[in-house]
C-alpha cells in the first residue's frame, strides 16, 4: 500500500534547531554528534565566479575526478545519495524487497513509497535474507548505524542470486571512504555484476554534507533512466567545482585516513562501558540500558546524539576538538553516576 500523504517521515541527526527549541539551549552552545558526518572536513577555497554565475555544464571535469576517486566510469552524479536513494525505486515493478535493518531508514521509507512490500531483517544475515525470496535486498556497508561489515564476496554472491530473479542489490557506502579498497563501486553495473547498484556519499568522509553530492554507480541502463528522470542541473555548480577539487585532493585524504581511524578508536575506547555494539572511523553505536533516558541526558548537557528506536540504540560521531572530548568525557561521567 503506498502511504497516504500524512505518512510520518524518517527521523534524522542533525536536527539541532529543533534540538535546541525542545531543551531551551542556544546553538552556540550545543556539541553535536548526532549526524557521523566527519568534524574535519576537507578545507573548502574561494570558489570561481563562474561557478556562481554560469550553469553547470558536465564536462567540467567532475565526471573524470568521480571515476578516478572511485575506480569506475559507470557513476552518476546526484544532489546527495538521497536524491538516488529516493528515485531508485520507481524504476522497477512493485514487488518485495528486503532491507537489513537497522539501516538508514530513508530506504525502506522510499520504497514502501513507491508501493513496494518492504520486509525488514536483522542486519548482517544475507543467507536468511535471500531465504524470504524477495526480489531486491537493500543494506548499508559499513551498516549506520551498528558498523556490521559485509565481505565483498558475500555480497556479489547475493548479488547473482538476486540476478536470477530479475532483482537488484542495493549497497550503501557513506561510510566506506576510510577503507575504499573494500567498496564495490569499480564493480557496480559491470558486466560482472549488472545488478549491482552502489551509492556513494561526498557528506560523511569529506565532511561536506551541505553540498549535496552524491553518486550512484549502476548499469548504462538505469543511470540513463535516473538521469533523464531527475533532469539537468541537478548539481549546483559550487557544490560540482567543491566536488571535484575535494575528489582529487589526494594528499588529503591520505592524512585523513588514519586521522579518522584513531579518532573512531579513542570514540569507541570511551564508550566502551555503555556497550558498544558497533563501530566505523566515523561513529560509534552503544545499546546501554535505559538508552533513551541517557540520550535525554546528554542532550539537557547540551550534547546531541541520534537515538534508533529499533534496538534502543545511540550513536555518537566524533568530537572535533580536545574541549569537546573533554566535555563529553564529562557528561558522560556523569550520566553513569545519574542515569546508568
Amino acid at each position: 500500500m503506498i502511504p497516504s500523504p500524512s505518512h510520518k517521515a524518517p527521523e534524522h541527526g542533525g536536527r539541532l534547531r529543533a534540538a535546541a527549541v525542545r531543551y531551551g539551549i542556544p546553538l552556540s552552545e550545543w556539541l553535536d554528534l548526532s549526524t557521523g558526518v566527519s568534524p574535519f572536513g576537507w578545507p573548502v577555497p574561494m570558489l570561481s565566479a563562474r561557478a556562481w554565475a554560469r550553469l553547470p555544464e558536465e564536462d567540467d571535469g567532475l565526471e573524470d575526478a568521480v571515476a578516478a576517486y572511485y575506480g569506475s566510469s559507470n557513476g552518476l552524479a546526484v544532489a546527495g545519495s538521497q536524491a538516488a536513494i529516493q528515485t531508485l525505486p520507481a524504476f522497477f515493478p512493485r514487488s518485495s524487497v528486503v532491507c537489513l535493518s537497522p539501516l538508514y531508514n530513508e530506504h525502506p521509507h522510499a520504497w514502501r513509497a513507491h508501493g513496494h512490500a518492504v520486509r525488514l531483517h536483522p542486519s548482517g544475515d544475507l543467507r536468511g535474507a535471500l531465504a524470504f525470496g524477495s526480489q531486491h535486498i537493500v543494506l548499508c556497508n559499513p551498516n549506520n548505524p551498528t558498523g556490521h561489515r559485509y565481505g565483498g564476496g558475500e555480497l556479489l554472491e547475493t548479488a547473482a542470486s538476486l540476478r536470477a530473479r530479475n532483482g537488484v542489490l542495493v549497497v550503501d557506502e557513506a561510510f566506506i571512504d576510510v577503507s575504499p579498497e573494500v567498496s564495490l563501486a569499480p564493480i557496480a553495473g559491470s558486466e560482472a555484476a549488472p545488478n549491482l547498484i552502489v551509492l556513494r556519499s561526498l557528506g560523511k568522509f569529506f565532511g561536506l554534507a551541505g553540498a549535496r553530492v552524491g553518486f550512484l554507480f549502476a548499469s548504462t541502463e538505469l543511470r540513463h533512466r535516473i538521469a533523464s528522470r531527475l533532469g539537468p542541473w541537478g548539481i549546483a555548480g559550487p557544490s560540482r567545482e567543491v566536488a571535484q577539487m575535494a575528489l582529487s585532493d589526494l594528499a588529503w585524504q591520505r592524512d585523513m585516513r588514519p586521522c579518522l581511524r584513531s579518532a573512531g578508536l579513542r570514540l569507541t575506547r570511551l564508550l566502551e562501558p555503555m556497550g558498544v555494539v558497533g563501530a566505523t572511523p566515523m561513529f560509534t553505536t552503544v545499546a546501554p540500558a535505559r538508552a533513551s533516558m541517557i540520550h535525554d541526558f546528554l542532550a539537557r548537557a547540551g550534547i546531541l546524539t541520534r537515538y534508533f528506536d529499533d534496538g534502543a540504540l545511540i550513536r555518537f560521531g566524533l568530537p572535533a576538538s580536545e574541549d569537546s572530548w573533554g566535555r563529553l568525557e564529562t557528561v558522560l561521567a556523569s550520566a553513569q553516576h545519574h542515569v546508568i
